[in-house]
């Protein structure tokens, strides 16, 4: 038998083998295909595996990707590494299309004088509103930048991801939410933090699972580079839908900084265990920022408005409420979701915002608040088009992500991210190098306040936050071609206090002394 064997040439060895799979094939019940083709139905499979890739690089044109194109990758490219984001012989971007925008621009752009704080740094672009002013917290809080990093946190991110956004936004005068996994030392590189929070407490937690207040007082007194707190009532991927942190995902590492068990499985569920309805929403708020003396704010997804009009009403009659409100996109972001929610639970951000800000505004609210955007907001066109309609900052998170390597393969919630960004894996993330990635960070949100502040200018203004909504022009459909946002949306911007340039130079890094109000 054995002298049999050894006569049996290779050729004949991938016969056998050939012959092994598919009688295998054959006998198994699980797929249809190959039981029904025993080794060509394979192929299938591997084309099905590598699909998203074929089209990404071979079938799709430069304009159909969602939810990034490859021109609007291309730009986030090009400009986080300092090269040639023009494009030339004109737009391929059919301008007719529904919902495209046009920017109104003046006659005469607004002109810098030399002594301008945009002559010779045309990235200085810090916020017009200062969050806690109103409510006179002791710690208020000016963003010294209107674009910053959104909530994703150390653990659906690599280590080398975190240290790289936060090197980044040091280096561009921004803050860096933690997301709602706890603040990591991955997060102690020089930048401005928002410490974020959600159901599940990660870094404030008891031992009992509940919310801290002791825990939160000497988390914010340990790190001094926190200087807001933001409170997640729901994100845009999963509104309503809490998640589990699987044991095997939870290191000795990540149980230090989440305050849980090593290897046991981590609820964080649907609703908050600190409060149950607005009122009581309304005095946690207070209380954290009694406690801590920062602004404290609120990150939401937006459906109904009746407990929002809740929280108008309380806010008008008591003068209590948030400093701040993310509002996020349904269109869904890092965070992994059913379709079923990504697709269809939680209404689109400029729906989201213009009601939110509708109700706001009935109350004559605007000015207490600080209104932050989140939602496939970091091109500076959309930007512009997000100032118009009311907001103050602007939060990316895929986008970031994009400035230090992503590559949009869609697999955030497998951990095999092949850029190494959103994974746990040591050998991918070995390929994220924070010294590098981190300057392309900065790069991406230099370019992106250059060119926002240089559309700005464009249209008349000194800083963004003077558009107004019939500065910007929407398609629509066949009999009105274009409308303005205040038609389209059905309200007119409040006008924003915002004095001159000069004016923010003078209480944001000047002489060394950072954010003086």
């Amino acid at each position: 038998m054995l002298d049999f064997l050894g006569h049996i040439p290779w050729w004949g060895w991938i016969l056998i083998s050939f012959a092994v799979i598919a009688i295998r094939d054959i006998l198994q019940k699980r797929h249809t295909i190959i039981h029904n083709f025993p080794l060509v139905g394979h192929l299938r499979y591997m084309l099905e595996s590598i699909g998203p890739e074929m089209r990404q690089y071979f079938v799709a044109n430069n304009r159909e990707e969602l939810p990034f194109n490859r021109i609007e990758r291309g730009w986030v490219y090009a400009s986080s590494k300092k090269e040639n984001n023009y494009e030339g012989f004109g737009t391929d971007r059919d301008v007719h299309a529904h919902k495209h925008i046009f920017i109104n621009n003046a006659m005469m752009p607004f002109r810098t004088a030399e002594d301008h704080p945009n002559h010779t740094d045309k990235t200085f672009l810090p916020s017009a509103k200062v969050m806690g002013k109103f409510n006179k917290r002791k710690r208020p809080y000016r963003p010294a930048s209107v674009i910053n990093v959104s909530a994703m946190s150390f653990g659906s991110l690599s280590a080398n991801a975190i240290s790289s956004l936060n090197k980044g936004i040091a280096e561009a005068d921004a803050y860096h939410n933690t997301g709602e996994g706890g603040l990591s030392s991955y997060h102690s590189n020089g930048g401005d933090v928002v410490f974020h929070f959600g159901t599940g407490y990660f870094g404030v937690r008891g031992k009992d699972g509940n919310f801290s207040m002791e825990k939160m007082v000497k988390l914010v007194e340990n790190n001094p580079f926190i200087r807001a707190i933001e409170i997640k009532l729901s994100q845009g991927a999963k509104p309503g839908k809490g998640g589990v942190l699987p044991g095997k995902k939870i290191t000795k590492e990540i149980a230090e900084i989440r305050g849980v068990e090593i290897g046991k499985d981590v609820l964080s569920p649907p609703t908050h265990k600190a409060f149950s309805n607005v009122p009581e929403m309304i005095e946690f708020i207070e209380s954290i920022a009694a406690h801590t003396g920062l602004p404290v704010g609120i990150k939401a997804a937006i459906g109904k408005l009746e407990q929002w009009d809740e929280l108008t009403t309380i806010m008008k009659e008591t003068g209590k409420g948030p400093d701040f409100i993310t509002i996020d996109g349904g269109e869904g972001g890092t965070g992994a979701a059913p379709p079923s929610f990504a697709d269809h639970v939680s209404m689109p951000w400029a729906h989201a915002f213009s009601n939110i800000y509708k109700l706001f505004q009935s109350k004559d609210l605007v000015d207490r608040v600080v209104f932050i955007g989140s939602g496939k907001l970091g091109f500076p066109a959309t930007a512009a088009m997000a100032f118009a309609m009311g907001v103050d900052c602007i939060n990316v998170a895929r986008e970031a992500m994009l400035s230090i390597g992503c590559i949009q393969a869609k697999v955030c919630h497998t951990n095999t991210c092949p850029a190494g960004i959103a994974t746990q894996n040591k050998w991918l993330q070995r390929g994220v190098d924070p010294k590098l990635k981190s300057i392309r960070l900065a790069q991406y949100f230099k370019s992106f306040k250059k060119e926002l502040v240089e559309i700005t200018h464009a249209s008349g203004y000194e800083h963004p936050c003077q558009f107004k909504m019939d500065d910007i022009n929407m398609n629509v459909d066949d009999d009105s071609l274009t409308t303005c946002l205040d038609k389209a949306y059905g309200y007119t911007k409040t006008a924003v206090d915002f004095k001159d340039m000069y004016d923010l130079h003078s209480c944001v890094y000047l002489g060394g002394v950072k954010n003086k109000n």
